[in-house]
């Protein structure tokens, strides 16, 4: 079953720069992890730039501050999942400063592959997206033959990448190919839906001698957006765990151009364009923000309406939020009106099954119940584990049920997180 889903898109282009946080609230989380070593203390002197806490574990990626100033505190605000997480709170000195003067690479292919992942590990480089994956991991992949740019942004009202591909798109063709000449890759393939022909004009406009890129359409499905989705409509293959199971790499778009900012200025990921939108601001735009920065500045400088709902990230995949701050992968900030109509019970009418996209059934994983340990059982034979969290379950239930908090919550059941 294919549901149409309202675009909501931004109609204004213009690019809003906010950089005057007086304080930043750095979040010490990277991807899901919190497990982070902090490396600053109260009353220290910061740089813009500075490592103040690195991931522990596997990934050992570093976080920076986003301005320059003294550390106040350690405090914990919400987060793009809807949880609260430590944060650094930086005191903002409106000077920003930085340790070392940013040198400026003049070529970007001709790092070496070792040089290449150091940069990308070293500047804090994550998926923009929204999972937040440390980037350089998914390039220590040997036999890469494919990179996919997910240009595709699915979900309604979300036009950062957009934005950022419009505005950056000869620094985004320049970074693709230092990619591809570093690593290797045979050819690299940016997926760009197919109402959005005028950004497919510009990239053709611009993509020149560059043979080994193409643009590719696709089609305008909800959630497209997903990487399997993608790969399988881009490639025609499929894959169990990774997209590197069949030689293939996929990055978002904005993260392509903190990349470039990597490579060509050793410019750690510390700002991000994010989508403010919604019927209850008076300006949606998209904002140049600085992480850490509280969102509910922003709001106010936009103009939002008293008693909004506040959701980070988009309509379908975000989460209602109180006191949020940007992180890396935060890319959509909505304020609706709090008039949701209220749920009534379930109508068992199958819709949810009818368009999930990974086959599960919503339904019976919302309906079982979960009271001891020997339950989980009943949870592992529906597979929630196996939900991508799109949000269609819940848009399409017409008893206007949170499905997709039910299955989200026996997810965490099966992985330990109750």
């Amino acid at each position: 079953m294919k549901v149409k889903i309202d675009k909501h898109k931004l109609t204004s282009e213009e690019l809003i720069v906010y950089n005057k946080p007086k304080k930043v609230y750095i979040p010490l989380i990277s991807g899901n992890d919190t497990n982070i070593t902090i490396l600053v203390n109260k009353g220290e002197y910061v740089y813009k730039g500075s490592i103040i806490g690195k991931r522990k574990g596997d990934f050992r990626i570093p976080i920076h501050a986003s301005v320059s100033g003294t550390v106040l505190d350690f405090e914990e605000r919400t987060c793009y999942n809807g949880e609260k997480v430590k944060c650094v709170v930086i005191e903002n000195d409106f000077k920003e400063k930085i340790e070392q003067k940013l040198s400026i690479k003049k070529t970007i292919n001709q790092y070496t592959k070792e040089e290449f992942l150091n940069l990308l590990k070293e500047n804090g480089i994550v998926g923009m997206g929204g999972a937040g994956f440390p980037t350089y991991v998914k390039y220590e992949t040997k036999n890469i033959n494919t990179l996919i740019i997910n240009a595709v942004e699915c979900e309604p009202y979300i036009t950062a990448d957009y934005s950022i591909a419009k505005t950056k798109c000869e620094e985004i063709l320049e970074t693709i190919d230092a990619i591809l000449e570093i690593n290797k890759i045979n050819e690299a393939i940016i997926a760009i839906k197919k109402e959005n022909l005028e950004l497919k004009q510009i990239f053709d406009n611009f993509i020149g001698t560059y043979l080994k890129i193409k643009v590719k359409l696709v089609p305008n499905i909800y959630p497209m957006g997903w990487e399997k989705a993608l790969v399988k409509q881009v490639t025609g293959k499929d894959y169990d765990n990774y997209p590197s199971d069949i030689g293939v790499v996929v990055n978002n778009i904005s993260t392509i151009y903190a990349i470039y900012e990597a490579l060509k200025y050793n410019k750690p990921l510390i700002e991000r364009i994010i989508t403010f939108s919604g019927e209850s601001l008076e300006k949606p735009s998209n904002v140049l923000v600085k992480i850490g920065t509280p969102v509910h500045e922003i709001l106010d400088e936009l103009k939002i309406k008293p008693n909004s709902i506040i959701v980070a990230g988009g309509p379908m995949m975000g989460n209602k939020v109180e006191d949020l701050v940007v992180s890396a992968n935060l890319n959509c900030v909505l304020a609706l009106n709090d008039d949701l109509n209220m749920a009534t019970p379930c109508l068992e009418c199958g819709k949810c099954v009818s368009v999930c996209p990974v086959k599960l059934s919503p339904v019976l994983i919302m309906k079982t119940k979960y009271k001891k340990e020997k339950d989980i059982k009943k949870f592992k034979v529906l597979h929630p584990e196996q939900c991508i969290g799109c949000g269609l379950c819940s848009y399409i239930c017409p008893a206007k049920l949170f499905v997709r908090e039910r299955v989200k919550e026996a997810k965490n059941i099966i992985r330990g997180d109750k």
